[in-house]
């Protein structure tokens, strides 16, 4: 069983003075930081390798915009709309997601650590051969996600809604589900051992090991 572990906040000045996104375009190198943003739309922006650090985005949405190898670090989106946005390759550090809407956006082959989704709609969401450690997922849904060659190190998932989770190739010892709900989970038997479920779950999934419960 996996020890408790503690995933470390966003570290965001007191005050942060507002701020323009489009600034960015005046940078030499896409850079922002120290600011707050609210109440933007944001979307369909398309800008490789952006730098964003000691950030609150609070109301904006990123529709379909795309930050391929983005670097965040103590970032803040709270009631975001990101769907569809691309994260793909990036490093993500640091980061707090607060009830935002995340559907089918992009962290294929990121770097996450210290991160925390809280209260997202993530249906869909893409994972694919990331790599989280000290992550949270807490009353969110996630219904479709593709965690597929996944590295998960200290993954937490909390009353999360995980219906046709993809966890193909992604080893889920140590990884707690045990409070979360679904009907079915795409995952191969020997990825299964250590990972820790609800008695229930348990019965669920021993159909996957060729076992036959009695009652």
């Amino acid at each position: 069983m996996m020890k408790n572990f503690k995933i470390e906040s966003p570290k965001i000045p007191t005050r942060l003075e507002s701020a323009n996104f489009q600034a960015v375009y005046y940078e030499e190198d896409p850079f922002l930081s120290n600011c707050r943003i609210e109440n933007a739309r944001l979307d369909q922006e398309d800008i490789d390798q952006l730098v964003l650090s000691k950030i609150v985005f609070k109301n904006v949405s990123f529709i379909g915009s795309s930050f391929p190898r983005v670097d965040m670090t103590d970032v803040v989106f709270e009631n975001c709309d990101l769907s569809n946005a691309n994260f793909s390759e990036g490093i993500i550090h640091r980061v707090t997601f607060k009830e935002c809407k995340l559907m089918g956006v992009n962290f294929s082959s990121a770097n996450l650590v210290n991160v925390t989704f809280d209260e997202c709609l993530a249906n869909m969401i893409d994972f694919v051969e990331a790599r989280l450690k000290q992550v949270q997922f807490s009353q969110s849904s996630l219904q479709h996600a593709n965690y597929a060659d996944c590295k998960l190190l200290k993954v937490k998932f909390n009353l999360c809604d995980l219906n046709e989770i993809e966890f193909t190739q992604t080893v889920l010892n140590g990884i707690d589900i045990s409070t979360c709900t679904y009907t079915k989970i795409n995952v191969s038997p020997e990825n299964l051992f250590g990972c820790e479920v609800s008695p229930v779950q348990a019965i669920g999934f021993a159909s996957l090991l060729g076992l036959k419960v009695r009652e």
